[in-house]
């Protein structure tokens, strides 16, 4: 296992790097200037003379080759350049607005566990009873629903028809109880579907027969079927992670909330390369880092995986 994860790891700064040479690239490619981007921001007039100033600034009279392993040279010490915008040490703006888009994140895959596991499992057991029927219809509807009118709909309900929970006045906790909700709903619709399909697919696996025939109780086999059924359902919320870190940019537009993904849009427009550039690097990691822990999860839902012969 331990063999495993430092593999993983290890791999972890070749695949940043190969990622870090393509949104450098891309970035390069683009039809934008960033001398004229990097001057239209520090409002200053884009002369000639001022553009071919910041070019030798910037670095960006130098090949392209050069500008990058300048540039990832100082990456591995965390240096990642300075904001067009607010001329302030990239990594130290990215640092302040993660904790919003982190806690965003995480709590709308925590309710997305809570609820989508035990109302699945209801599903599943009740098949084509009354509930099922009902959190079917709810779970078409949940994916049907754009997260942006949904949130808007909980903007009406709740703030202006109720008077609660006001997104844009309240400080504490429930600012973000809104945009859990806004975010959670189509991976919470999705993750419901799956927990009950999956629970039908192996409740007449043979495994669970042969659990009986040892003797098992009722609930060890219904356990087994549980850890059997819930691999895949694992492997989603890995995947919905990464789909949530992305959409919180619109949640966090939509509510207000001084967020990653709201700074990194406000980048985009103003073409901020180096926001961008640190922006992506961080969501990889974080992503990757997640998928690792996907994969530790599996040991303990299935002993048979041994990840050493594998690698």
């Amino acid at each position: 296992m331990l063999l495993f994860i430092s593999k993983r790891l290890a791999l972890l700064i070749p695949l940043l790097i190969v990622i870090s040479f393509v949104v450098f690239l891309l970035l390069h490619l683009s039809p934008i200037d960033p001398a004229f981007s990097y001057l239209t921001q520090s409002q200053i007039p884009p002369t000639q003379e001022a553009l071919q100033q910041a070019r030798m600034e910037l670095g960006l009279d130098k090949p392209f080759l050069e500008q990058y392993l300048s540039w990832l040279k100082k990456a591995f010490v965390l240096d990642f350049g300075i904001s067009y915008v607010t001329k302030r040490p990239v990594l130290g703006d990215i640092l302040y607005y993660l904790p919003v888009t982190l806690n965003l994140t995480f709590l709308a895959m925590f309710f997305i566990v809570l609820v989508s596991i035990p109302v699945g499992i209801l599903a599943a057991y009740k098949k084509d009873s009354i509930y099922d029927k009902l959190i079917l219809l709810f779970s078409f509807s949940g994916v049907s629903f754009p997260s942006f009118w949904f949130g808007f709909l909980l903007i009406y309900l709740f703030s202006l028809k109720l008077g609660i929970l006001v997104p844009y006045e309240s400080m504490g906790f429930e600012r973000y109880i809104l945009p859990t909700l806004t975010l959670a709903l189509m991976s919470l619709s999705i993750n419901i579907r799956l927990v009950r399909s999956s629970i039908l697919e192996h409740k007449n696996d043979k495994s669970l027969l042969y659990a009986k025939a040892r003797g098992l109780s009722k609930n060890q086999v219904q356990v087994h079927l549980l850890k059997n059924s819930l691999i895949p359902v694992v492997t989603s919320f890995g995947m919905h992670f990464g789909e949530l870190l992305g959409g919180a940019v619109i949640v966090e537009i939509l509510f207000a909330l001084p967020g990653l993904g709201r700074y990194a849009v406000s980048a985009i427009y103003s073409h901020d390369y180096p926001v961008l550039q640190c922006f992506m690097l961080l969501m990889t990691t974080i992503f990757i880092c997640i998928n690792l822990l996907i994969d530790i999860l599996y040991i303990f839902l299935n002993p048979k995986i041994r990840y050493e012969k594998q690698v």
